[in-house]
């Protein structure tokens, strides 16, 4: 069984406040989603993939990724979000899509198994992956982003709600943080912010040659 915590709902991540005061300020942005840039450590983890490899935040250098806590048993705002980036992987055209990884970090370990994960992810496409670790590999992904998850009361069937922040990293071929989604921005902002990312990445390898 999972640890029990009271039930909580997190309607979007605990540091939302701060972040949205700050990437919020300029009214001229050019990115359809929140900026973060600077705002939030880099991509750095372990955990195990659905194909049950170790994987570390590193081994996604070179892409843009995102990064999305949830969990297979969600009714709603899971298969919403990744339904919203599958949809935005579609517009950008395949070239750009490959350049483009979807990470889906399980808050419910116990419930969703390698097999589950596995069976999940592929329903939206190759380019999502789905991870799961340990409580303290868990607990440590989820401190350094500030994301929180609690668990509800289970009923007679030893069935159980989990509450969980639901916003959606986008983090830089670097690692480095960019944007943040939430669950109204829906494919086309998305779409928008994934191809200007993408664009700047190569113009920066062109200048380079």
């Amino acid at each position: 069984m999972p640890r029990i915590m009271p039930r909580r709902r997190f309607p979007a991540l605990l540091l939302l406040g701060a972040l949205l005061l700050v990437a919020g300020c300029s009214g001229d942005s050019p990115w359809r989603l929140k900026d973060i840039s600077g705002l939030m450590p880099r991509l750095a983890f372990t955990m195990t993939d659905h194909q049950g490899a170790t994987v570390r935040g590193a081994d996604y250098r070179g892409k843009v990724t995102l990064v999305y806590f949830g969990f297979t048993h969600c009714p709603d705002v899971c298969p919403a979000t990744l339904a919203n980036v599958r949809q935005a992987l579609g517009r950008l055209g395949e070239e750009k899509a490959d350049r483009v990884r979807v990470l889906f970090v399980t808050v419910d370990p116990e419930r969703d198994t390698r097999e589950v994960l596995r069976s999940y992810v592929r329903a939206f496409g190759p380019r999502f992956v789905g991870l799961r670790g340990n409580r303290e590999q868990l607990d440590a992904f989820t401190k350094r982003y500030r994301v929180a998850y609690g668990y509800g009361e289970p009923d007679a069937h030893g069935n159980y709600d989990v509450s969980h922040s639901t916003g959606l990293f986008i983090f830089g071929p670097e690692g480095e943080p960019r944007l943040l989604a939430l669950p109204d921005d829906g494919p086309d902002a998305i779409a928008h912010d994934l191809d200007r990312l993408l664009s700047a990445r190569a113009g920066s390898e062109l200048a380079r040659r």
